[in-house]
């Protein structure tokens, strides 16, 4: 019911393109510490942002000297308004330039930072944005999630590097996990526990587990929020442990694809060798050194039975599940 009630939520933003959720300072730093030796001289952009009050350009300015950075560039949609939540109510927009602290005190003081009125809107698909963008050697930013399978074209179609966020679910949009599949984008570092994002005050939440409201701010948890990179990492190069043993009983085959069903990332067989469904979780966990990524459910059902449908075991479709080989089997 949850999750009903959840994608209402999130098809309520997609109509009305009122997505805007702030992310907060802790989970911003949380995650920019394992990127550091990316950022130094570098310009980093933050094209989804009101770049006054936006906390992304508040780790970045903040943070300049230490990471190091070149310039730090931040657009907002549809407002000069310096308010925490754009209304979206100017059809002209701004941008911010920062390029370092200039008195000593290693703080980023208005008369350090250059404000330019734009043209147009601010929509990170306009001229004036895209300009910016080829300048910019890193995006880090948050963006609509109405508009991620085309945000995220875009970063690939200039070739850009990025630290963004999105619903975890963005795996599974078709676009997405062919990115995912030919290791042009994969999962970041933090991407367990409850992310809190700012929201306007008059935006429905309808599940009372998902909101709180702290020092007068009002704050949405929209379920599982993960980072999408492709900066390399750590991370990425470490093999998941496995101690299972496959046994017919324990891992059923599909009715409808020739492939054994594992229900946990944590579960999956060390001695298997064929192919494997997992929870779309294992991208967290995913080396592709040791995995190789065959494909996503209800694509490759539809290539063999013309029809679009998950996996289904003893008649009934089941979750998401990415099918997956090991490239490292080995036996206990």
């Amino acid at each position: 019911m949850q999750k009903k009630v959840l994608n209402k939520n999130l098809q309520k933003a997609k109509a009305s393109k009122k997505d805007e959720f702030y992310t907060q300072l802790p989970d911003i730093e949380k995650e920019m510490m394992h990127y550091k030796e990316y950022f130094k001289n570098k310009i980093i952009y933050c094209n989804c942002d009101d770049p006054r009050v936006s906390n992304f350009f508040h780790y970045f300015s903040f943070n300049f000297e230490k990471l190091g950075l070149k310039k730090l560039i931040a657009t907002c949609y549809k407002s000069q308004n310096s308010n925490l939540f754009s209304q979206n109510d100017s059809e002209r927009a701004i941008y911010l330039e920062y390029e370092g602290d200039k008195n000593g005190n290693k703080v980023p003081d208005p008369k350090e930072i250059g404000i330019i009125t734009l043209n147009g809107d601010g929509d990170f698909r306009s001229e004036e944005s895209i300009k910016l963008l080829k300048e910019a050697d890193i995006v880090v930013t948050n963006p609509p999630f109405s508009l991620f399978r085309e945000y995220v074209a875009q970063l690939i179609e200039y070739d850009k590097k990025f630290i963004i966020l999105g619903h975890q679910n963005a795996i599974t949009y078709k676009e997405i996990f062919k990115l995912v599949k030919d290791n042009k984008i994969w999962l970041g570092v933090d991407n367990g526990g409850t992310k809190w994002f700012g929201v306007q005050d008059h935006y429905d939440i309808a599940t009372e587990s998902r909101k709180k409201i702290e020092n007068g701010k009002k704050y949405f948890s929209m379920g599982s929020i993960v980072w999408f990179i492709n900066l390399d990492i750590k991370k990425r190069h470490e093999d998941l442990l496995l101690y299972k043993k496959y046994t017919p009983e324990e891992y059923p085959q599909y009715d409808n694809y020739d492939a054994i069903n594992v229900d946990k990332v944590s579960d999956i067989p060390v001695d298997y060798t064929g192919n494997m469904g997992v929870p779309i979780t294992f991208l967290d966990k995913y080396n592709p050194e040791q995995f190789e990524i065959l494909g996503i459910d209800r694509v490759l059902v539809e290539a063999i039975t013309g029809k679009v449908s998950r996996f289904r075991l003893n008649g009934k479709e089941i979750y998401a599940r990415i099918v997956i080989k090991n490239k490292k089997n080995t036996t206990l």
